[in-house]
């Protein structure tokens, strides 16, 4: 059996709500809404929306994502001091092993999707 596709529609979806840890909190108050639209079987995939409100924290990536920014402005700065302002439009993958800072300039949305490597 064919499985069935999964449209990217949030209308009526209750999101998870979230926060960086405190102790990677750089500046601000970052509050996060999450609405996760699909999980492979195996829990290794998965994507949907994000949005972030104003704020900077410490980022450690331990798995790909590819970002799709969709509305706001974020600075992501990698530990080596290179820096990408992304905006709504662009898109990006954020690869496995990347640290860093995101800041949240101006309340950020993106699709994402998720690879546990």
């Amino acid at each position: 059996m064919t499985p069935p596709l999964i449209p990217f529609d949030i209308t009526g979806l209750r999101p998870d709500k979230g926060a960086p840890p405190a102790e990677r909190i750089v500046s601000g108050k970052p509050e996060s809404l999450t609405w996760n639209l699909f999980t492979s079987p195996d829990g290794k995939f998965f994507s949907g929306f994000w949005e972030s409100g104003p704020g900077a924290w410490r980022i450690h990536y331990t798995e790909h994502e590819f970002c799709h920014i969709l509305e706001g402005v974020s600075v992501i700065t990698g530990d080596d001091g290179a820096a990408m302002t992304v905006r709504a439009g662009d898109a990006f993958v954020i690869p496995a092993g990347f640290k860093g800072t995101w800041e949240v300039r101006e309340r950020t949305r993106k699709h994402y999707a998720i690879y546990e490597a």
